[in-house]
């Protein structure tokens, strides 16, 4: 799981009250059919494990400022126990705290809490891990394998989906809800699925068949949904594969490295590796349209990354954002790249800083 892994401007007031009476539009913040620009950068910083301290902090693009601390800054008062997930879905962004088990929805502009909901059933955590927003709805997925559904107008509970072992990722795409089954807390006996649940009916229709302890996934322009199974740490290595939604089944996976994480933009998948031989990070670059690799380097002009813990693409100018943990160690950093690979610019972060995510106007 993410925290067993050693290990994301003002709005008048008229706005906020129009657009709190109906649906979030899906070309949102994240998955947008036009060319916006980004305005900022949110960084969700997990913290340390069980510290209670996990942040966000605010990038402004307009100036290259950086605000610490963001959320205590606007509410006065910390964001809880371990960062797990921030995504913009409209007017709101939606932040999940696995331990402390709560969704904190906060206007995704002035960053003022709207809603705090927990996640709680009888008594028991449910420990969300992943967050997604489709057709005015936001999906959570939880490690009690659950995926509830919540309106985004009343924020009340429009119904909750059982799905596998363990969910650590959620995704919308092709017109259904796809969750990977990691089993993290289920060792040795890792789940190895990927549930498709269908929006319309709100029921999973599948489980499909992608290999051990599967995580992160993305979609490609092309239909394709990459994902990594992170195997089980010994003779399964972690691989990024691809699934096939028409046919169900993994069209390919990628033998040639240990895949960690990644982004994709337009073309191209950002694809951070580590190498435990020589302690070194690296990102390499594919090319989701050939499937092939374009370099197996991303960065070059020789900067070196400690420990990549997050990577995202600017949607307005594809730069490549990549977090570093510093070791777990401490504040973190948000290093800026141009396409080219050089290092733009760097900026502080929190503990541990997990998901990046842009505002966009």
């Amino acid at each position: 799981m993410k925290s067993h892994h050693t290990l994301i401007l003002g709005i008048a007031t008229l706005a906020a009250v129009f657009t709190s009476c109906k649906k979030e539009p899906d070309d949102d913040n994240n998955n947008t059919p036009h060319t916006p620009k980004s305005a900022a950068v949110y960084v969700l910083n997990q913290g340390s494990f069980s510290g209670n301290n996990a942040s966000v902090t605010l990038i402004n693009l307009e100036n290259d400022s950086v605000t610490a601390d963001y959320f205590m800054a606007k509410n006065n008062r910390g964001l809880g126990d371990t960062g797990a997930d921030l995504f913009i879905y409209g007017s709101k962004a939606y932040i999940i705290t696995n331990v402390s088990s709560q969704l904190e929805v906060v206007d995704a502009v002035t960053f003022t809490s709207i809603r705090q909901i927990p996640f709680i059933k009888d008594g028991v955590p449910q420990q969300p891990s992943a967050i997604t927003g489709y057709q005015g709805n936001i999906w959570v997925a939880a490690y009690d394998g659950s995926v509830t559904v919540i309106d985004t107008v009343s924020f009340n509970t429009v119904k909750v989906i059982q799905a596998g072992l363990n969910p650590d990722a959620i995704l919308a795409a092709g017109g259904k809800i796809w969750v990977s089954n990691s089993g993290g807390f289920n060792f040795p006996n890792y789940d190895n699925t990927v549930s498709v649940i269908d929006p319309v009916t709100l029921t999973e229709t599948e489980k499909i068949v992608v290999g051990t302890n599967p995580y992160t996934m993305h979609a490609d322009a092309y239909g394709d949904i990459y994902i990594i199974t992170r195997g089980n740490y010994g003779d399964e290595k972690m691989r990024l594969r691809i699934i096939d939604p028409a046919t169900k089944t993994i069209k390919k996976t990628f033998e040639d490295f240990e895949a960690y994480n990644f982004t994709i933009k337009g073309d191209t998948a950002y694809v951070y590796r580590y190498d435990y031989t020589t302690l070194i990070s690296s990102i390499l670059m594919l090319n989701v349209k050939t499937e092939e690799i374009i370099r197996d380097t991303f960065i070059t002009d020789g900067t070196q990354i400690e420990t990549v813990y997050g990577i995202s693409a600017n949607p307005s100018n594809d730069d490549v954002y990549i977090s570093d943990a510093k070791g777990y160690q401490g504040q973190g950093m948000v290093y800026r790249y141009g396409t080219d690979g050089r290092l733009k610019s760097t900026f502080p972060a929190g503990v541990n800083p997990v998901a990046i995510r842009f505002l966009l106007k």
